[in-house]
């Protein structure tokens, strides 16, 4: 083989043994392969692709790595190696190493197990640190002193709160207690490496698991601050409102139940982001958190940008979601009418139905019988949501007539009284006053012209 011709000593080391180990190979779909060798880690991966006859490899000598690509296998090489964080530093000082070197900069003891490829010892698994023991614990642990593995790379530090949720293991209680007091060297790690698992936990089959962590340890109050500032109940004259916190993680792990769509859950995050800017007490109404869905919709970009979270149509998305999040739930709330289910199909759009997947989730109430007569009260809501889009077809509806069509009508110029008869045909549209169609939008636009330009200045 490739390593033995080269002389250097080579490894399978990191996930891939681990998830063997829980027979997650095949769930996972696995095809990213990671090996370590003493020695010239791209020298292996050459020597490697030769035997393969593989065409796509990817060297990266600044950090001594290479990457093969070859009938759907991700193949990683690199030398045994020594890395570390100065205290500033957001790159790490990487040195040559020995294997054991190697296996103790690991993370966790679950990802420092490795399998030799050596002649003398081949298969036999090499588990300095007791991996497979805390697999059968079920527990995140770090292979040396958590304040040494933490202070070498701080992403660490998130990357256990990801394993938890994605394993759904427990932390040490000493490497719990290091994140804790270690949490503020966080903010020495780049953004993009932060959310790369910070997605990660979201993705997770039970992100609460994950963001409790990082809430418990202070690690969200650096990464995510607006989410922290969620939790906490207020009381004024014995009156207290739900902990906003607790109730988000709940709607996330509700809508993750049925969906695995990255913004989808991002808009369950974000759903209830404006309510401390909102929060109002008064002895008429109590605690009250008015106009949150639109000052919520309003942070949407600045936390994207912060966070490092595209700035494109997946934040609309996520920005027009948190700002019709209350739309649906009114309906419930009061008796429905075609007028405003017509509205919320034009407002929504193709989303429609995201949107009403999210207000589900949104349902958490510990009363099992208010959220039994809530969601039966949301079911009759979708039913007529799905006569009208049937009847009306308004689901991604554009005006029949627009500004210019209006323009050339009346032989009129760009100003006021144009918006002013293009709205007053949508509204009729909308009100249910005349049909959907262009012949209808002619006629209407022809009886209150005179009118609206009355109207005028």
């Amino acid at each position: 083989m490739a390593a033995s011709a080269l002389k250097q000593p080579a490894y399978v080391v990191g996930g891939y043994v681990r998830d063997y180990y829980l027979g997650r190979l095949r769930e996972q779909q696995r095809t990213d392969i990671d090996f370590v060798t003493i020695g010239s880690g791209i020298d292996l991966a050459n020597a490697v692709a030769a035997e393969l006859k593989a065409k796509q490899i990817s060297t990266f000598r600044q950090f001594g790595t290479a990457h093969i690509s070859h009938k759907g296998m991700d193949l990683e090489f690199v030398g045994a190696r020594k890395e570390s964080y100065s205290r500033e530093s957001r790159k790490p000082v990487v040195e040559d190493g020995t294997m054991e070197d190697d296996q103790r900069r690991r993370d966790f003891t679950i990802n420092a197990m490795s399998w030799s490829l050596n002649e003398q010892n081949y298969g036999e698994l090499i588990d300095p640190f007791g991996g497979i023991s805390d697999l059968e614990n079920k527990t995140i642990k770090t292979p040396v002193d958590p304040g040494i593995t933490f202070s070498d790379d701080p992403l660490r530090m998130m990357r256990a709160a990801r394993f938890a949720a994605q394993l759904d293991f427990g932390i040490e209680e000493n490497t719990l207690r290091a994140i804790s007091d270690m949490a503020e060297r966080i903010n020495i790690v780049s953004k993009e490496r932060v959310i790369d698992e910070m997605n990660k936990i979201v993705l997770s089959p039970v992100p609460s698991k994950g963001f409790s962590i990082l809430f418990e340890t202070g690690l969200l109050t650096h990464v995510f601050p607006e989410l922290a500032d969620l939790h906490g109940v207020k009381e004024v004259e014995g009156v207290r409102h739900k902990d906003n916190f607790w109730h988000t993680l709940q709607v996330l792990d509700n809508i993750s139940a049925v969906t695995a769509d990255l913004w989808l859950r991002w808009a369950a995050i974000m759903h209830d982001i404006g309510k401390p800017a909102t929060q109002r007490y008064s002895e008429e109404h109590g605690w009250t958190f008015h106009g949150h869905d639109a000052v919520g919709a309003s942070m949407v970009r600045r936390i994207f940008r912060r966070l490092g979270l595209p700035l494109d149509a997946r934040m609309k998305y996520v920005q027009k979601l948190v700002r019709l999040h209350l739309r649906p739930i009114a309906l419930v709330n009061e008796e429905v009418t075609d007028s405003a289910i017509r509205r919320l199909l034009v407002d929504a759009g193709e989303d429609i139905d995201d949107l009403m997947m999210l207000c589900r989730a949104d349902i958490t109430s510990k009363n099992d019988k208010k959220v039994k007569q809530f969601l039966a009260n949301f079911d009759r809501v979708e039913q007529r949501i799905r006569e009208v889009d049937e009847k009306d077809k308004l689901r991604n509806w554009k005006p029949p007539i627009g500004g210019q069509e209006i323009m050339e009508m009346f032989s009129m110029k760009p100003g006021p009284a144009i918006g002013k008869i293009k709205n007053a045909i949508e509204a009729a549209i909308l009100e249910g006053e005349i049909p959907n169609t262009a012949e209808a939008a002619t006629a209407y636009a022809h009886k209150i012209k005179d009118e609206v330009l009355k109207e005028m200045p």
